[in-house]
C-alpha cells in the first residue's frame, strides 16, 4: 500500500505518462510488471489517473490543476499523436480569426486520421501528405506573449486557414481560385483581421496548390 501511495505521488508531477514510465518508477519499490498492471487498474478505478489513450495517462491531480490552461490541451494534442500540430478551426480561434465556439481540438498529422474522445477533451487528427505538412511553429510556454506554460506546435494563421479549406473542400476539388473568398465569407472567417503578410502567404499557398494539381 505504501508503494502505491508513493508511486501516485511521483506521477502527480508529470503532464502525462505511459506504462513504461510507471514501470521505471516501480523499480524503486521492486514492483513486477504484473503488479504495475494491477496498480494501473486500481488507479483508474479510484479515478486517481485518467486514460488519454491506450497506454497513456495523466494523474487526475495534475489534470485538474491544469485543465483551464489551453496550452496544456494543445500540448496533449501534440503528444497523443506524433508528429502533429494544432490547425484548422482550433488555430483560427487561437488567432481570433473566427467567432465560432470550438470545443474539439483539431490537429494535422502525417499518420492516419483518428479521433480520441477523452476526459481531457476531444481530439481530431486529419492526415496530411508530407509535402503539405509544413508552416507550423513551436509556441514556448511561459514566454512573452504565450497563453500558458506548456509548449505546443501550431500552424501559422495562413496554414490554419489553408488546412481548414483543404479538408472542407476535399482538397479543393472542383474549386476555382476566385471562389476562395466567397467560401471564407460563408464560413464566417474574418480574413481581414489576418495580417496582410499572412493573407498573401495564404493566397500564394492556395494558388500554388491549385496550379500544381
Amino acid at each position: 500500500m505504501k508503494s502505491s501511495i508513493n508511486l501516485i505521488e511521483q506521477l502527480k508531477i508529470l503532464p502525462y505518462f505511459s506504462k513504461k514510465t510507471i514501470c521505471q518508477f516501480g523499480k524503486q519499490f521492486d514492483l513486477k510488471s504484473t503488479t504495475v498492471d494491477t496498480y494501473i487498474s486500481r488507479f483508474l478505478k479510484r479515478k486517481e489517473i485518467i486514460r488519454l489513450k491506450k497506454g497513456l495517462y495523466v494523474s487526475a491531480d495534475f489534470f485538474n490543476k491544469n485543465r483551464g490552461d489551453i496550452s496544456y490541451s494543445f500540448y496533449l494534442a501534440n503528444v497523443l499523436r506524433m508528429p502533429s500540430y494544432i490547425s484548422s478551426w482550433t488555430a483560427l480561434q487561437y488567432y481570433n480569426l473566427t467567432t465560432e465556439s470550438i470545443y474539439t481540438i483539431t490537429s494535422i498529422t502525417l499518420k492516419v486520421t483518428r479521433n480520441y474522445k477523452t476526459k481531457a477533451g476531444n481530439f481530431i487528427y486529419q492526415s496530411m501528405k508530407k509535402e503539405l505538412f509544413s508552416d507550423f511553429s513551436l509556441v514556448k510556454g511561459a514566454s512573452a506573449g504565450a497563453i500558458g506554460k506548456f509548449d505546443f506546435f501550431i500552424a501559422s494563421p495562413a496554414k490554419a486557414l489553408f488546412d481548414l479549406l483543404y479538408f472542407k473542400t476535399h482538397q479543393f476539388r472542383g474549386l476555382q481560385f476566385e471562389d476562395i473568398n466567397k467560401l471564407i465569407e460563408e464560413m464566417r472567417i474574418d480574413i481581414e483581421e489576418m495580417d496582410k503578410k499572412d493573407r498573401i502567404v495564404f493566397y500564394t499557398m492556395v494558388k500554388k496548390y491549385l496550379n500544381h494539381e
